[in-house]
């Protein structure tokens, strides 16, 4: 019907030329993107997965860096322990050597020296070795677990490559005083009387640390040795330090019979090995006799009473492995010997486990393609397919633009009866 006041063939192209143009759109939002789905009402289901999808591939490649920053981590501390090797190597040579008769015992202290510096620089480099600020070589206990996925990982075992752990402690190096007391071998007499003032004493070392200093106060009335050295040790474990020869400083005390049968209170430093030990009185008040074999009280510089020591070694290893014999050096062969064995275990065990991480990287990158090869045929727009839509889509939009103008001028048409 031909009429003008309705254009419905106008209407009826428009209407088609929308959809096509829509369409037309898409392909071209599509092709620019790269995308088949740009939102979710493009394909929600296919958004959902491919969301979830790109969350594990994310999950994967995060795992594989985790795993090759494991395995940079192991190689650093590998490299440590071929330093460790080489000191390792160079003790068990001095062992050998010190362990021949062809050598003086002089000449045995020096190689001793040396022999104490190689186990001191492993202690250091187990303590130092570092990766992010995490240590693996100086504890024998715990795991850093490698993340290499949602909840895989892989654990790896810390070792304590330190000269306590390789068994290698080379003892300390200690200043000892004996302060003899004139008291029978019974113990019933007093070591220290002290009178109506409490007294305190003060033991020092020359040139030690303040934190290193014992002070100690003893009540009114009678005070055996080994009162008094009881509340000294106390008082050193309480400030940290320990008697073991693991700690690398402390100010410990012990009794010690004298071969007449008298007491003696030996004082023992590990962190000033040359210092002389001081016993200060800081009150005189009541203080009982202390005048052992002619040793007087003495008026020390900074005020107080000093008690002079009956002797003094300068410098004494006590504990640990050494050299300083013939005998101490073939005992020491064997255990820098179990020692090496110690860290090639530990060094084998970071390599196996920095193969089983090049695995994982390989793995889990073989894993993150196939998931981006699985994620990009829901997502990706297939480009040949797309083009043959959009060229079709084109032709329909070009063809609905011309049919649009010819209904648009059909109530022209209508003119020409009205004439």
């Amino acid at each position: 019907m031909l009429a003008i006041k309705n254009n419905v063939m106008a209407a009826n192209a428009a209407r088609h030329l929308g959809v096509s143009y829509d369409a037309l759109a898409k392909s071209v939002e599509r092709l620019s993107s790269g995308l088949r789905i740009n939102s979710a009402k493009d394909d929600a289901a296919g958004l959902a997965v491919r969301e979830l999808m790109r969350a594990d591939i994310a999950v994967l490649q995060q795992g594989s860096r985790n795993a090759m920053d494991g395995i940079s981590m192991l190689q650093t501390m590998e490299g440590a322990l071929g330093q460790v090797d080489e000191l390792l190597i160079r003790m068990k040579e001095l062992a050998e050597q010190a362990g021949t008769g062809s050598y003086s015992d002089a000449q045995r202290t020096i190689m001793n020296a040396e022999f104490g510096e190689m186990s001191a620089e492993i202690d250091r480099i187990a303590g130092a070795t570092q990766f992010n600020n995490i240590t693996m070589l100086n504890s024998g206990t715990g795991e850093v677990s490698i993340h290499v996925g949602t909840t895989s990982t892989i654990d790896i075992d810390k070792v304590d490559m330190t000269k306590v752990g390789l068994g290698i402690n080379t003892g300390v190096q200690v200043g000892e005083a004996l302060f003899t007391s004139d008291m029978a071998a019974t113990g019933a007499g007093a070591f220290i009387v002290v009178g109506e003032e409490t007294t305190t004493l003060n033991i020092t070392f020359d040139d030690a640390d303040p934190e290193d200093t014992i002070s100690i106060a003893l009540t009114e009335g009678n005070h055996t040795i080994a009162e008094v050295v009881a509340a000294i040790n106390a008082e050193s474990e309480a400030l940290g330090f320990a008697p073991d020869g693991t700690d690398k400083s402390y100010t410990m005390a012990s009794v010690v019979t004298n071969d007449d049968g008298t007491f003696a209170m030996r004082l023992s430093s590990r962190d000033e090995a040359d210092a002389t030990p001081t016993l200060t009185v800081s009150s005189l008040g009541g203080l009982g006799t202390f005048t052992p074999d002619g040793k007087t009280l003495t008026t020390a510089a900074v005020g107080g009473t000093a008690i002079n020591a009956d002797n003094y070694v300068a410098s004494q290893v006590i504990g640990g492995v050494n050299i300083a014999t013939a005998t101490a050096a073939i005992s020491a062969f064997t255990t820098i010997t179990n020692a090496i064995n110690a860290k090639d275990t530990a060094r084998a065990s970071f390599g196996y486990k920095m193969n089983r991480l090049e695995s994982t990287v390989s793995v889990l990158n073989i894993q993150a393609e196939n998931l981006m090869a699985a994620e990009s045929r829901i997502s990706d727009v297939d480009v040949a397919t797309e083009m043959a839509i959009m060229t079709r889509t084109q032709v329909l939009a070009q063809a609905g633009i011309s049919m649009l103008a010819q209904a648009n001028a059909m109530p022209q048409m209508a003119l020409s009866l009205l004439r």
